[in-house]
């Protein structure tokens, strides 16, 4: 007769057999709060905020708890996404971070024809091409045991991976909004079925520090001016 423990095992062995489908979750991150700067580099943009620093910060802290460490790490080459994976890194033990040029920020077609004014059909073309060669090539089943991904990018990018991944009208990618520093976890099952396990999570976050998404106000981070009693 087989023993419990050793069926468990056997079953365990066989699920973690290389070249074996196992589930893949990946979790995506937005940037930290930005302020545009008309003399940062053309090709990166500009850094994160001293705001957004806060916010990472307290990402990364959130991050730090999870049971498990990230198997791999991805950032776009920009530098908002740059700065906000170099604050995370203290937290996550092993600060190595690969950057991925399909992360970049770009302006998928969308519904909302007056969004597009200024941006060529050859921009859309490209942008699409751009978005779907990462989701074919990184949202699939994992090999041999489940994974955990980190990616570091942008707003249009994960809205556009959230409606690929639910099967809808990728061109509803801007009908939902994320903040920044908010998290989106996307699981693909070892048979590639997906699930949306949770978007634009800014649990981390209180309330007035929380921007980027619809309906956020902006954040005074100016020291008011003190009142002063006459002597």
């Amino acid at each position: 007769m087989i023993s419990v423990l050793t069926l468990q095992t056997a079953l365990a062995e066989t699920a973690a057999t290389p070249g074996n489908p196992a589930a893949r979750v990946i979790y995506l991150v937005r940037h930290g709060h930005y302020d545009s700067d008309p003399n940062a580099d053309p090709d990166r943009g500009p850094g994160i905020s001293t705001l957004g620093v806060v916010q990472s910060r307290l990402l990364g802290a959130r991050l730090a708890r999870l049971p498990f460490a990230f198997e791999r790490r991805f950032v776009s080459p920009m530098q908002r996404a740059r700065d906000t994976a170099a604050t995370l890194a203290g937290d996550l033990g092993n600060g190595r971070f690969q950057v991925l040029e399909d992360l970049r920020e770009c302006t998928p077609t969308t519904r909302r024809r007056a969004q597009l004014e200024g941006l060529s059909e050859q921009e859309l073309a490209d942008c699409e091409a751009q978005l779907e060669g990462l989701y074919t090539r990184h949202f699939r089943p994992a090999s041999g045991q489940e994974q955990h991904e980190l990616m570091v990018c942008h707003g249009n990018v994960i809205r556009y991976l959230i409606t690929r991944s639910l099967g809808v009208d990728s061109e509803a990618w801007l009908e939902m909004s994320v903040g920044h520093t908010s998290i989106t976890r996307i699981r693909i099952e070892a048979d590639g079925s997906f699930k949306l396990v949770g978007a634009g999570d800014v649990g981390h976050l209180p309330p007035r520090l929380q921007t980027g998404a619809s309906g956020d106000h902006e954040i005074d981070l100016q020291i008011p001016a003190l009142l002063l009693e006459s002597p």
